[in-house]
């Protein structure tokens, strides 16, 4: 009787685990870090006065205590896809999966597309280029199909570009702190408007806080993307508390100081509204020192640093539900060499590519504007079902020790993120909510064709909740 030898399947490349402590720090940092800061002040100081420094604290508490609550379910499930891989084990709802990564995939993309733009009007303003608006757009197309090869070269030739961009803007805003520092240890600043509260005439305070904060919390943002590179850290279970807890702690801290020394040393009249804040403030503090050349240069390496960022966020996020069926598996294949999700990266660099393409033709700048706030806005709304998502996830048990959030901090959470998100508490324009639910419709549309083909190939079939089965998803 003959045997037929049997032969083993093969194993799915993997993601390489080349991220340790120090490289996930200036990862979640340099992510934190970005155009926000370098944007946002004037306008946080045009709903608060003297008192811009307010909200960027106020966001910085939001964002640590929904980090407390990433925490417990990176440590606990140390796998990419983050929020919508929690929410489908808290809830195993094909389409509320679906829908969280769809939006979380939406605000990197988007965010990445509106900083390539930005990329290419400061390379226009740097080098003092007059050029139209058909030039600026292939500069932003040329920069994320260059973002996409460094993307798909490897995780560690993009974390360490992400190193260098990160000690770049870095470098800027501490410029900014130290020329504020000298001019106010010079007595060239006015300290009694740090405390000053100045709300327009339309809001009260609260109100006029929680919408500053709405908008300072768009440079807090940042600190989740990390979580969908957890198979590409080294032992994330152990080093994710120690390192995202400081890397908010490190970028807090900047941000409460530039904006003191911001109000400080510029009258809010002049800070509000002000699209190039930061270039103002040294301007005012110095004098003749040439900063208005070197900033729109260390713009280019933040928003740079942005766009990578978060494009690798989203194609990994992409990769990981692909190996939960949530997305057709195609999108979980990793180049055998490179050990990338190239094909995730193809997907999410084309979806780029439309975005540059759509915002660049606004001749006006007025998507441009309200992105920042969408981004926030989807964020928020996310962070508020992760929030509850932990609770629920209480009851399942795994086999390694992890971090624990705790049963207030995940509440406290969910209400502040809740709050910042509906329209009567925070504030936000009804253009932001606008935008959001075409998003939406989009995401939503995609779900019923994604459901659709499934259902005519025959593979619509549940998702595996163990993840030692994912592996048989991947082709």
């Amino acid at each position: 009787m003959s045997s037929t030898q049997v032969q083993p399947a093969e194993k799915p490349t993997e993601l390489k685990r080349a991220i340790g402590p120090k490289l996930l720090l200036l990862f979640i940092v340099g992510d934190i870090l970005g155009t926000g800061i370098y944007a946002l002040t004037g306008q946080v100081a045009a709903e608060v006065g003297g008192a811009a420094w307010l909200p960027f604290l106020v966001a910085f508490a939001v964002a640590t205590v929904t980090a407390f609550s990433y925490l417990e379910l990176v440590t606990k499930y140390p796998q990419a896809a983050g929020a919508a891989l929690y929410v489908h084990k808290a809830f195993g709802i094909q389409f509320f999966s679906f829908i969280v990564c769809f939006v979380v995939m939406s605000s990197g993309i988007t965010s990445a597309s509106a900083a390539s733009r930005a990329f290419a009007v400061n390379l226009v303003a740097g080098f003092g280029l007059d050029v139209g608006v058909g030039t600026v757009l292939l500069i932003a197309v040329s920069f994320i199909l260059l973002v996409m090869l460094v993307n798909f070269r490897g995780v560690t030739e993009s974390v360490m570009l992400n190193v260098v961009l990160t000690l770049v803007e870095l470098s800027g805003l501490l410029f900014v702190i130290l020329i504020g520092f000298w001019a106010i240890a010079g007595g060239n600043a006015d300290f009694s408007r740090v405390v000053a509260f100045d709300t327009p005439e339309d809001k009260g305070v609260l109100l006029a806080v929680s919408t500053a904060t709405s908008l300072a919390f768009f440079a807090m943002v940042g600190f989740e993307d990390s979580v969908n590179m957890a198979e590409e850290t080294k032992d994330p279970s152990r080093i994710f508390p120690r390192i995202m807890l400081t890397g908010l702690g490190i970028t807090a801290v900047i941000y409460v100081l530039v904006s003191i020394c911001a109000v400080a040393i510029v009258p809010i009249g002049e800070l509000a509204g002000n699209e190039t804040p930061l270039v103002t403030v040294v301007q005012t503090a110095a004098p003749g020192f040439p900063i208005s050349d070197l900033i729109p240069f260390i713009s280019m390496f933040a928003v740079a640093n942005s766009a990578l960022i978060n494009m690798m966020m989203a194609s990994r996020l992409l990769y990981g539900m692909s190996r939960h069926g949530v997305v057709p598996s195609a999108l979980g294949r990793v180049h055998p060499g490179r050990q990338t999700p190239w094909v995730s990266i193809l997907v999410t660099t084309v979806i780029a590519l439309g975005l540059i393409t759509y915002v660049s033709l606004d001749t006006e700048g007025s998507v441009v504007a309200l992105l920042g706030g969408t981004t926030s806005l989807l964020l928020l709304t996310v962070f508020t079902v992760v929030n509850g998502t932990v609770l629920v996830l209480r009851r399942d048990s795994v086999d390694h020790k992890h971090f624990h959030a705790g049963r207030v901090l995940p509440v406290v959470g969910a209400l502040a993120c809740a709050y910042l998100v509906l329209p009567w508490s925070s504030g936000r324009p009804v253009e932001q909510y606008q935008i959001a639910g075409v998003l939406l419709a989009i995401g939503v549309v995609l779900w019923v064709l994604t459901w659709a083909i499934r259902r005519m190939l025959g593979t619509n079939r549940p998702i595996a909740d163990d993840a030692d089965d994912l592996t048989t998803k991947v082709e």
